[in-house]
Order: C-alpha cells, then structure tokens, then sequence
C-alpha cells in the first residue's frame, strides 16, 4: 500500500493566520508531546510513524508549498508538485500518473489518499491499514472510509450505507449527501449516514483504466502539458459518485476537521498565544496573535481575535467562517506577499534618479524555509542588494561558504554571490535594499 496525503485549500477560514501558501495544515498552534507546538501536517507525520507506516507515505502538493512542507517533514516523505491548483481530481490524477511511470509500478497495489490534516487519535491509522485487505476481499473497486458523527452537523458531506451482511466490517454506498442544510441531517442520521473523511482506497489499476475512460492522460508528462487547462473539479463529483459498487468502512474513533476557528480553538490547550491577555470574565473567548505588539481583550465572550501581519480578525466563534465571504482572491493576505518560503512585503515604491533603481522589502522566512534572489520582485542579475537581519537565526550560503545570521548582522553583495539564506527554528525578519 502506498498512502498519499492531498496538500492543498485556500487557507481563507483560519484567516489571517493561513492563506493561499500556509494554509492550516501548517500552523504551529497545536500542543506537542515536547511541550512545544505543532502543526497538523507535523502531527499526521508524527502519528504515521507511530503507526509504521510513514515509510509508504507520499504528498502531492502545490509547488509553492513545497519549501513550507520540506520545512516541517525534512526529507522523511517524498513530495509530489503539482505547477497549478486544479483541484483534487487532477492532484490524484497527476499522483497516480507519476506512481504508475516508476519502475515495478504493480497494477494490483493498493493506493490510499486521505487530506494531510486530519486531527485523529492512534486508532485511526490502525483502521487505514485494513482498508487494503477490505477491499480486496469485499471485490469493490472504491472504498471509502466513514466516522460516525459526532453530533448533527452541515458542515461535513455523508456518505449513506445500504443494509450489509452481518459481521462484515464494510457497507455498500447508497449514495452521497454534500453538506445537507439543516432540515435534512435528522433524516441522514436516522439512516446511518457517515461523514465522509475523504479518504478513498484503490489499486492502481483501477484508477488508470477510470482516469482514461475519464479523458485525463495517464502518462505524466502529456498531463502536465495539459494541466493549466484542465478544469477545477473534485475527485469526489467526477469519480467517486460514478464509481457503481464501491463500498464505506466504518470508523468508531474520534475524527475531526478543524476547519474552522471555533473547531481549532478546542484543541489549543490554552486561551492565549502570542502577546495579550484574555480576561477571567471574557468566557470561551480565544486570542490567537503573531504580531510583535500586545492584544488585550476585555469582558468579551464566545470570540475569536486572530491577528498576523496579514490583518486581524475580530468575530463571534460561531460566525468566523463567513470570512471567506469577504476576501476575495489575493486581498486576503494584505498588503504583503505570501510565498512559499515566508511573506514578502515592498516597504516603500521604486525610487530613481535617473540611472538606478531602488526597493525596499521587509521579509519573513519562516522557520526551517530557503530564501533565493530569484523571489524578489523585478529582480535583475547582477544588482546589489543590502541585508540588515533583525531578528531570529539562520545562515547565508555565500560563494560556496556559510555565513551565520543573527540580528544586526549587515551584508552587502549581489546575487551572483549569495546561494540561498535558510533560517533556522526561529525563522528570519530581515530588510532588504535592491539597488539595479
């Protein structure tokens, strides 16, 4: 079995903390057993090793996550870029592609893709581990895995199970129910609905024979030269819900999708992090800030205050999805630049005197990230660029030698001899000056 964990989102609705590039799976907001924090994505990773089975462990992501993902896992998963974010169907379809095209591809192995940010206990991962020998004795082509629900819910799509044959330990899928409105979810409980977790099992094989019948191209690189022009759909709509006798494996566990700031703030361990204070009498009220100046909050309950350089949220727990509403495109990261090494901010407009040009930028690498030249806006070979690092930790790779970075360290060369900076746990805040 190999299993693949789909990297991707638009990162809107844990807004301003995750955006189009860091998305929440990559939050360090959650407790680790180091007493520290760590992301979803550091969790996953952390509880398949446990389960013995990050070995067979892939992830395909968008390529400008690849530095904030290579960050977090080091080189322990093998990572698969996509150059577009199309959706799921086509980063399955470009997985199974590129798995299919290495030598010994087995047609019979098994493929099991699951989102890179579940928040499970152990015992998940012990049910993902039969769902190979499920499907290979139930004779299904799909299957799928299903939590019971936890409480009546809109927020999370159904799967609704045909009567099976007892002792077995999967249904047959009668159909799927997206995100019911509310009316509706007594009706689907009462049937035995699932929550889908969207995670689906099958042999490569399978996926091969339905991703041509589908008009997708099977081999890698005659996918990607179509891949700009592909359309935005999910794997979900376009096979899943086509695929004739595929079948649900329960799960009795805990499963959750913290995809929303009421959902996140559950699993915090505290009220506060960053700098500020909640007071006693401010009730189921959280602070969650990345700014270097203080938040207070004051006899406010049932809130949310999320604050980065990207803005600041301010909202009731039970309304802060609807911020995706309101941000529109790029306006959700302000007035800097998310990449996927860190954030990019221009701090003052071009400045000229005839002969040159000049830009100033404020920069954020975040921890464990590479920075390159070649990010850096209207960016010519050759030109001067002035460093001035303010805080944090890291080194600069110059001319072949490495240089320690720390603040108040100032360097002056071009980009010719500058390789790369990479920041270490702490992350960087440097200035720039690019002089063409």
């Amino acid at each position: 079995m190999k299993l693949i964990l789909l990297s991707g989102g638009s990162g809107k609705r844990l807004w301003p903390l995750s955006g189009e590039v860091r998305s929440k799976a990559f939050l360090k907001l959650l407790p680790a057993p180091d007493g520290g924090r760590e992301s979803m994505l550091e969790r996953v990773v952390r509880q398949l090793k446990a389960a013995d089975l990050l070995e067979s462990t892939h992830i395909i992501t968008h390529y400008s996550q690849l530095d904030l993902i290579r960050s977090q896992t080091g080189d322990r998963v093998p990572i698969l870029t996509e150059p577009h974010k199309r959706g799921t169907l086509t980063a399955i379809a470009l997985a199974c592609a590129q798995l299919q095209a290495q030598p010994g591809a087995d047609p019979e192995e098994v493929l099991l893709f699951m989102p890179v940010d579940p928040y499970v206990e152990a015992s998940f991962y012990d049910r993902l581990r039969e769902l190979p020998t499920v499907l290979r004795t139930s004779g299904a082509s799909l299957a799928l895995l299903g939590t019971r629900p936890a409480s009546p819910s809109t927020q999370y799509g159904y799967i609704v199970p045909q009567a099976g044959e007892p002792g077995l330990p999967y249904y047959p899928v009668a159909r799927f129910v997206e995100k019911p409105e509310p009316e509706r979810v007594d009706q689907l409980l009462q049937e035995g609905a699932l929550w889908n977790c969207g995670i689906f099992a099958f042999t490569l094989g399978f996926i091969t024979r339905t991703l041509q019948e589908y008009g997708l191209p099977t081999d890698p690189e005659q996918l990607l030269e179509r891949y700009e022009s592909l359309p935005e759909t999910s794997f979900d709509k376009e096979i899943v819900e086509h695929t004739p006798g595929s079948i649900v494996v329960p799960y009795e566990g805990s499963w959750e999708d913290l995809g929303s700031w009421e959902a996140f703030t559950r699993h915090l361990g505290g009220r506060q992090l960053g700098i500020g204070s909640v007071s006693a009498d401010s009730l189921n009220t959280h602070l969650v800030s990345e700014l270097d100046r203080p938040i207070h909050i004051i006899g406010l309950s049932d809130l949310i205050v999320a604050a980065s350089e990207a803005g600041i949220l301010v909202s009731s727990k039970a309304d802060s999805s609807r911020i995706k509403e309101i941000l529109p495109g790029d306006s959700a990261h302000g007035k800097g630049k998310p990449l996927g090494w860190g954030n990019l901010e221009l701090l003052s407009p071009q400045e000229t005197d005839g002969q040159s040009e000049r830009y100033l930028y404020r920069l954020k690498i975040l921890p464990g990230c590479r920075y390159t030249y070649d990010s850096l806006p209207g960016h010519q070979t050759g030109v001067k660029h002035l460093w001035i690092i303010l805080s944090g930790a890291g080194f600069a790779k110059i001319r072949g030698q490495d240089r320690e970075l720390a603040p108040g360290v100032v360097l002056s060369l071009d980009d010719r001899e500058l390789e790369y900076i990479q920041a270490r746990q702490s992350g960087i805040e440097a200035i720039c000056v690019q002089m063409n």
